[in-house]
């Protein structure tokens, strides 16, 4: 309960935790990528059009994750349904991104079949945990 005068703390624990494990999970994925895209490259006949696209989208990839990273901890600690809904909003093309390595390239090697999968998971958490603070802060009234 809240002292008098001081409003209730509703930030999530459990999505903060998310998010923070998440970042440091992108980080790692977004390296091993790099180092397959290296390794594709140079060892299997992988069309330079399609590796250029796959880099860009990669780096695209990069940068919403980034944004999206951003506005959900400033939204779950801050306390802004805005922002949280932001990134909830990015989380869709993230996760279109995330099939797209996982099913689309033109070739998808078994380590990134396991990682891309393990991102999904994670988006899949924090899309629950991201709307039901929404939900959360939408119901509290905070001014």
């Amino acid at each position: 309960m809240a002292a008098p005068g001081r409003q209730p703390i509703l930030s999530s624990t459990p999505l903060q935790i998310l998010l923070y494990l998440n970042s440091w999970y992108f980080a790692a994925f977004f390296v091993a990528e790099i180092l397959m895209f290296v390794y594709k490259g140079v060892l299997l006949p992988y069309p330079q059009a399609n590796l250029i696209l796959d880099i860009v989208l990669l780096i695209l990839f990069l940068g919403l994750e980034t944004l999206r990273l951003f506005y959900g901890y400033k939204g779950n600690l801050c306390q802004h349904s805005l922002a949280l809904c932001v990134s909830v909003g990015i989380l869709v093309p993230c996760a279109v991104l995330s099939v797209y390595y996982l099913l689309l390239q033109t070739f998808v090697l078994r380590l990134e079949f396991i990682l891309n999968a393990v991102l999904l998971s994670f988006y899949s958490l924090e899309l629950v945990l991201g709307l039901m603070t929404v939900s959360v802060f939408s119901r509290a009234s905070i001014y």
